[in-house]
């Protein structure tokens, strides 16, 4: 391009570039980009002339060139395809009318916060330093996947997708790009899907204060995502489902004060997940499912009254449960899986109450699980069931046979203290004892010849025959109690 057939703002730019000076066409600091499609040509530049600055633009020695522009007006489509970049690339305040396509090309840095522009190309784009739409309002697709940044995403602040619209296509697209350090998007606002799936990110991917608006559809996908430490999203305001199935966060994922909320659907989504610590503290009720299955936690901190109505737990893994609560608090979130009882969600509660040395809470979590359980077997296994429960709660309760035959044992005595029963040989027969007398109808493997040597009449050999039977199934479930609390040990 001749020299001649730039104009007067294009010369600007063209002069100021081999020196890696500045030019701000900028009338005012309070000046709104998005009204840049009425700038006049005093600030307005060609694409076709950044397009040639870039890639063959003059350089003088000793000085660092560069592309540094404020508040200008962009015309046409800033084509760098498998374009080599070798100079930083800062566009910022400005307004773009077509949205620049960087597919494949590789730049030193690319900055362009504070813009208006109505897309970006950079699928496989190669960064040696940073690239920033901090604060940009994209209306269009930001195509990064594939991506590789030496430096890290910034984007902070930015307004990504049209308000009230949910397009088919993601609005944020960082399928398998590759982050050298951070994906830096607090505040972050997004009408439509951001799109993670398979990133690496060497650092932390920084969500907080975002809001993720994709109502009935997915807000963030971020399938077998792989941050280096956490996933930061506090006070996150997510439509639509937060989708993190297999994801690899090995320090935390930091959800507290965030609300979801996908009614009718699934809300969250981290099965078959590696995550260091799962954070949920002051958060919202959840609006919709939420699926764990088969992920592993080192802690696991959600307050009981955060969990919604349905909660998918079958396989899921983890250390330490807090905050510290009685068990009677955690158990009910245990009947709200979809597929009705499953028993390793009560084991691994166990082992949690276990981990912290609260062996109380432990074997209240076991006896529910026995009951829940008793609630899937045919009726006379229930029945059978509930007499264990009812005499010992199935080995977790072993006073409450104690109890039982204590008062039986009164009962025995003082009925046949009242009335003696008659000696089958009485010149053969021991001085009556109704206590032994009553010991010996209650305690199968105990014998003191009481119960042989007197056969009671009347209600009296009723009351016999209910204090042997009630002895055997006495002695059958503590037998079966003792078994099962010896097996646990």
């Amino acid at each position: 391009m001749e020299i001649t057939d730039l104009t007067p703002a294009e010369r600007r730019v063209w002069d100021a570039f081999p020196l890696g000076e500045g030019v701000d066409f900028r009338q005012g600091e309070d000046e709104d980009p998005a009204q840049g499609d009425s700038w006049g040509p005093e600030r307005t530049l060609r694409a076709e002339v950044l397009r040639e600055l870039l890639l063959d633009g003059p350089v003088r020695e000793g000085r660092i060139a560069g592309l540094k522009v404020w508040g200008a007006r962009i015309t046409g489509r800033l084509e760098l395809r498998y374009g080599t970049v070798g100079h930083p690339v800062r566009l910022r305040l400005c307004h773009f009318e077509e949205a620049p396509d960087l597919y494949a090309a590789k730049v030193v840095a690319l900055v362009l916060s504070d813009s208006v522009l109505p897309g970006l190309t950079a699928a496989n784009l190669r960064a040696e330093g940073v690239v920033r739409i901090t604060c940009c309002r994209i209306t269009g697709p930001v195509r990064l996947q594939g991506a590789k940044l030496s430096g890290a995403l910034f984007a902070n602040g930015a307004h990504l997708g049209r308000p009230g619209e949910v397009p088919e296509e993601a609005v944020l697209q960082l399928g398998h790009t590759e982050v050298g350090t951070d994906v830096w998007a607090p505040g972050l606002v997004a009408h439509g899907e951001v799109h993670l799936n398979g990133a690496v990110v060497r650092n932390q991917v920084n969500l907080n204060d975002a809001e993720l608006n994709a109502p009935g559809g997915t807000a963030l996908h971020a399938e077998v995502l792989a941050v280096g430490t956490d996933l930061h999203a506090m006070r996150l305001r997510a439509r639509g489902r937060i989708n993190l199935g297999g994801a690899r966060i090995p320090r935390s994922l930091n959800l507290a004060h965030a609300r979801l909320s996908n009614p009718g659907g699934r809300a969250l989504r981290a099965s078959s997940g590696v995550i260091g610590e799962l954070w949920l503290r002051d958060a919202a009720p959840i609006e919709g499912s939420v699926n764990l299955r088969r992920a592993q936690l080192d802690l696991l901190h959600v307050p009981p009254e955060v969990w919604p109505g349905q909660v998918q737990l079958d396989g899921l893994g983890y250390r330490v449960l807090t905050p510290h609560l009685p068990a009677e608090q955690r158990l009910p979130l245990l009947e709200r899986e979809p597929d009705g009882y499953l028993p390793q969600p009560y084991e691994q509660l166990t082992t949690a109450y276990r981990t912290v040395g609260d062996e109380a809470a432990a074997r209240t979590v076991q006896l529910a699980k026995l009951r829940r359980h008793r609630r899937t077997l045919p009726p006379y296994a229930r029945l059978w069931g509930w007499l264990q429960d009812t005499a010992v709660g199935y080995g977790f309760r072993p006073m409450r046979a104690a109890g039982w035959l204590l008062l039986l044992l009164c009962t025995g005595t003082l009925a046949f203290a009242l009335h003696h029963p008659p000696a089958l040989k009485p010149s053969e027969a021991p001085a009556f004892n109704p206590l032994f007398y009553t010991l010996d109808l209650l305690l199968p493997i105990i014998d003191f010849g009481q119960e042989g040597a007197y056969a009671p009449v009347g209600w009296y050999q009723w009351l016999s025959y209910l204090l042997i039977v009630t002895g055997w199934v006495l002695a059958t479930t503590i037998a079966a109690g003792v078994s099962r609390s010896l097996s646990r040990q």
